[in-house]
């Protein structure tokens, strides 16, 4: 008979290092953060040891096991209903008396007492500790808990083997906690020693200037702007590589197909149907985004994004909202599949639900092109000044983000204020200490977690949507490609809100992944069949403002591109996460009312000024 696995339960404050260190005990690459809510659900992982199967919960972040959030409802279910064989408490070395606080909770909890379940307490971060001159006498600890103390860096491996022994050999003890009662501010006076105080007044210093009514606008705005521009700059010669690459792999993919005895109609709509769309949305969006996240979650690792939560905490205040939706709408940024599932850091439901059904108002990752196309062409005098022009399009293109944010208080305002009435929830969120990036780590987490975790959600829809436009731009009904009885039929409605039909048709048709809008586009306008490559800025002014565009339909483009419905991916995820078509169907519909109106506006101001 199989064994049943020892099960390790890892709990602690939030940002104390856990998930670290249950990646290092497991291998597992669950995501880790320089900021609270990171971990908002149980992560499991097995470790094999001293001839046992070890099973690790990494649990939720959680200051206390009286339930305050779905965090510290989730630790203290685990903890106290039994399910632990061993529990790791791991606390913070260079702040350790609000982990003991935690951990005496813990030893009081009646299941953890009558059945002696055995406690370590890793107290982490030594290395951080060591720098800001705070001494621990872990013997003297270790002897006043009676049970063991293991010092520990997450990041040696000669520290998480000791961890891993100490587990082992505490798996076959039981504890007794009759008689344990100490004070965790007493023990701290005890054990810890402080050398040096001028580290905390530096970072309060720097806070006090990051978090400022106008210094802290000013560095988020600037640092936004640095990150487009980044980016901007940095992906025009990697996407043309890209190009270049799968492009040319097109022909000899279709003589492959040919020698195998496929038939045209079958190579035509895999090849330049599935094949070219993916190869489009890999070309475009993986460039960017290879960019973009990493930088991003340098920031992150900083300690930086918890205090751009902290600072517009007050403006979401105002709106009966939560804080904590700064941090989901920065995941937006990159995929707002992800910006929805990061909404489950916030702790109130109905804060939840505001979050979930405003994410999609900031432009993801796959919108940036689009946007950069049409402010190099129509605003910055075309793409062959783009890099001289980069930083224009980057303040631009923060501008349109900073659009989207303001439209996201006002809707968050407005929904509070109708159907999801309410009184603002409290928000708990510990400022992390400052500390120097893992650039390595960052990149390889940030690449592996986000990049291609994105790219391939979109690229599983990329192909099915490459079908579904070959076959309505190739399928005859009374001489008409169905692309362009589509594009007929709304081209008076899209005429009223200053777009046009092939436009309205391309958001639609574009509904999988919002990098091949503007492909549609000009297949639309070219009746080429199939998607086209467009490499020459001066062809496509051209060709589009033959096709009627003027400066008016680029910034309606622009705006409805900014405020529209969500990808197939991220409503396919609020409706996992809410559970319901319903709030599913009102995320679709609050940004694209909004931008039906707002191009609307800008199409009766437009036709006034004769613009």
């Amino acid at each position: 008979m199989e064994q049943k696995p020892i099960t390790v339960a890892l709990a602690g404050n939030p940002n104390v290092g856990k998930s670290t260190i249950f990646n290092g005990l497991t291998g597992l690459k669950q995501h880790t953060g320089n900021w609270s809510g990171v971990t908002v659900a149980p992560a499991a992982g097995q470790m094999k040891d001293c001839g046992s199967d070890y099973l690790l919960v990494d649990l939720p972040g959680t200051y206390s096991l009286a339930v305050h959030s779905r965090e510290e409802e989730t630790a203290r279910d685990f903890l106290s209903n039994g399910n632990a064989d061993v529990i790791v408490v791991v606390c913070d070395a260079t702040c350790p008396e609000r982990g003991l606080r935690l951990l005496k909770q813990i030893v009081e909890t009646d299941y953890v007492r009558d059945h002696g379940v055995p406690l370590i307490l890793c107290v982490n971060l030594c290395d951080e500790a060591r720098k800001k001159g705070v001494s621990i006498d872990f013997g003297l600890l270790q002897d006043v808990l009676q049970f063991p103390v293991v010092p520990c860096c997450a990041r040696s491996a000669e520290d998480l083997r000791r961890l891993r022994e100490t587990i082992c050999a505490a798996a076959k003890t039981k504890g007794c906690y009759d008689c344990l009662d100490f004070s965790p501010k007493q023990l701290v006076r005890e054990t810890v020693r402080y050398t040096r105080v001028d580290y905390r007044k530096r970072e309060e210093i720097i806070d006090r200037i990051v978090t400022g009514r106008f210094t802290g606008s000013l560095i988020m705005i600037v640092l936004l702007l640095g990150l487009f521009w980044l980016t901007i700059v940095g992906a025009n010669m990697p996407s043309d590589l890209l190009w270049d690459f799968f492009f040319s792999l097109e022909k000899p993919l279709a003589s492959a197909l040919h020698w195998i005895g496929a038939p045209d109609l079958l190579v035509n709509l895999l090849v330049y149907g599935a094949y070219r769309v993916l190869a489009w949305v890999v070309s475009v969006m993986l460039p960017p985004m290879a960019i973009f996240f990493p930088l991003f979650t340098l920031l992150e690792d900083l300690g930086y994004l918890p205090r751009v939560a902290f600072y517009m905490d007050r403006a979401f205040m105002r709106c009966r909202a939560c804080g904590k939706q700064c941090l989901t709408m920065a995941m937006g940024l990159g995929c707002n599949a992800a910006g929805v599932v990061g909404c489950r850091i916030i702790d109130s439901p109905r804060e939840r639900l505001i979050a979930i059904l405003t994410n999609s108002m900031i432009p993801c990752n796959g919108r940036f092109p689009t946007l950069i196309s049409l402010i190099t062409l129509f605003f910055l005098a075309g793409r062959q000044a783009q890099r001289a022009g980069s930083l224009p399009a980057a303040l631009m293109l923060t501008a349109v983000i900073l659009l989207g944010a303001a439209a996201t208080l006002l809707c968050s305002w407005a929904l509070s204020h109708t159907v999801l009435k309410g009184v603002p929830s409290f928000f708990t969120l510990e400022l992390p200490p400052y500390r120097r990036p893992q650039i390595g780590k960052v990149i390889v987490r940030s690449i592996f977690d986000r990049t291609l975790f994105v790219l391939g959600r979109a690229a599983a829809v990329a192909a099915p949507a490459g079908v579904l436009i070959w076959l309505s731009a190739n399928i005859q009904i009374g001489g008409r490609s169905l692309l362009l009885i589509l594009t007929g039929a709304l081209d008076p409605f899209a005429r009223l809100i200053g777009l046009d039909g092939v436009i309205l048709t391309a958001f639609l048709l574009g509904f999988p992944a919002n990098e091949i809008v503007l492909p549609i586009i000009l297949m639309a306008y070219l009746q080429t069949g199939t998607l086209v490559e467009m490499t020459d800025s001066a062809v496509l002014f051209s060709l589009l403002t033959a096709h009627g565009w003027t400066g008016k339909t680029a910034l309606c483009m622009m705006i409805f591109c900014l405020f529209h419905w969500p990808c197939s991916t991220t409503c396919l995820t609020i409706h996992r996460e809410t559970g319901s078509w319903k709030w599913t169907a009102a995320a679709i519909a609050l940004p694209t009312a909004l931008g039906i109106i707002l191009c609307g506006i800008v199409n009766l101001l437009g036709s006034a000024l004769a613009w």
